[in-house]
């Protein structure tokens, strides 16, 4: 939907069409575990543009339009209307891919029992509210952003949690160990129980309904099951259209969002992109870069020229009481891709120790040892909103700056919001004497 507002804004003259195969467009899907868990009212409040807005801008949206195929020669893609069971052929000058990707679903999961769910959109987590009705034990599948989340959430409506990850911590793709640790005291803290280093081998079932995960640890008690284990690009209809895909799995676009097929865009989850600390091709589904992406495509699909500048994967969340944001590289990241790389742990307070309901924060910032260069930072604070300190860093990593450009910055100061040197600068001085 962004590429094609951005279409329709470029080149007020251009036919835009967008073909959905469901019945709901532009929400916010990073929303869902809060409305299951009350922070927000209801599914509605997450919709950002309804297809009537969108109609009333020239843009026509067809609902429940599911595009089953592509002839890139032909420039035509095959629709099928899933309400009256029609297929046509539709052509098109420019095509925008925008499939975004599908939750994982392990084969342990491929179940007709009723209270197994995954959560990518409304319908999804409209199910998993159906599902918590009456129901009193929940097992999360996977210890990333979604799970935690959910742990959270799920726990505000009183239900009893269990989280179970196969690698040896949660937030394990996420953060450095020692950073782990932490997120994880502070989940079972608030009485989730973890099981890492744990692997899911079936589900336990009885009239149609799950009652139980079982694992290599043995069997956990369950009236609903949520498997948050990640996700994959969809990629079929670019597969079948010719797109060159990546090592990643999704597909490789230029800076511009065209793909190896002329006249054919892909913008959004199932796209590449170029990590702008490393330089290498990333698959990194966010919901900026992909509302990003698609102003980009619906740019160039509208005749003008415009170019996505790429990703330093900065990631923020919030987990009971603690705010967690990392961007960038962690140490364990840039050891594994070769690179000489130094952090330093620093620990402060989220504004001046001496005002009103400071709070420890915990900074690790990651360089290059040789050349300063910057290279990630991870920020814990009980305060949620003081990790948000992280887009000052995000901000170096775009322009490559090193540990003394951050050193050398004019950041704001008043003691309700820092101490007179920022924790970011301390750790920036710290750094550049390991460097």
């Amino acid at each position: 939907m962004s590429a094609a507002s951005r279409a329709k804004r470029f080149n007020g003259d251009a036919e835009v069409t967008v073909f959905e195969r469901g019945s709901v467009i532009s929400y916010g899907a990073c929303g869902l575990p809060y409305v299951l868990g009350g922070a927000v009212d209801d599914w509605d409040s997450l919709i950002a543009r309804t297809p009537e807005q969108m109609r009333g801008r020239g843009i026509s949206v067809r609902l429940r339009h599911e595009v089953t195929g592509v002839d890139a020669g032909a420039r035509t893609i095959t629709v099928h209307d899933r309400d009256k069971g029609q297929t046509t052929q539709e052509p098109y000058d420019k095509l925008l891919i925008a499939t975004g990707v599908s939750a994982i679903r392990p084969d342990w999961a491929q179940t007709e029992l009723a209270g197994v769910h995954v959560l990518r959109t409304i319908p999804d987590g409209q199910a998993i509210e159906k599902s918590m009705r009456g129901a009193k034990r929940v097992c999360i599948v996977g210890g990333g952003y979604i799970g935690l989340e959910l742990a959270e959430n799920l726990c505000r409506q009183g239900l009893t949690v269990t989280m179970v990850e196969r690698g040896p911590e949660i937030a394990g793709r996420t953060l450095d160990h020692p950073y782990q640790v932490q997120v994880r005291q502070e989940v079972e803290r608030h009485s989730v129980e973890v099981r890492c280093n744990t692997n899911v081998t079936g589900l336990t079932g009885k009239g149609g309904r799950v009652t139980g995960v079982e694992t290599d640890g043995g069997i956990i008690r369950a009236d609903v099951v949520i498997v948050a284990v990640g996700v994959k690009p969809n990629v079929e209809l670019l597969r079948a259209a010719g797109a060159r895909l990546g090592k990643t799995g999704a597909a490789s676009v230029n800076v511009r969002q065209e793909t190896s097929v002329e006249g054919i865009y892909a913008a959004g989850d199932n796209c590449e992109s170029i990590h702008r600390v490393t330089r290498r091709k990333v698959h990194i589904p966010l919901g900026l870069t992909a509302n990003r992406m698609g102003r980009i495509a619906g740019v160039n699909m509208a005749g003008g020229d415009a170019k996505f500048p790429g990703v330093v994967g900065t990631g923020i969340f919030k987990v009971f009481g603690l705010g967690v944001a990392r961007t960038g590289l962690t140490q364990t990241e840039a050891e594994g891709l070769g690179l000489d790389a130094v952090s330093v742990d620093v620990k402060s307070t989220d504004h001046a120790g001496y005002y009103a309901d400071a709070q420890p924060i915990d900074v690790r910032l990651t360089a290059e040892k040789g050349t300063g260069r910057l290279l990630g930072a991870q920020l814990i604070c009980p305060n949620h909103q003081s990790v948000k300190r992280v887009d000052v860093i995000a901000a170096h990593l775009h322009g490559r700056g090193k540990a003394d450009d951050l050193f050398q910055m004019d950041l704001a100061y008043a003691p309700p919001f820092s101490g007179v040197w920022d924790v970011l600068l301390v750790a920036a001085d710290k750094l550049m004497r390991e460097v």
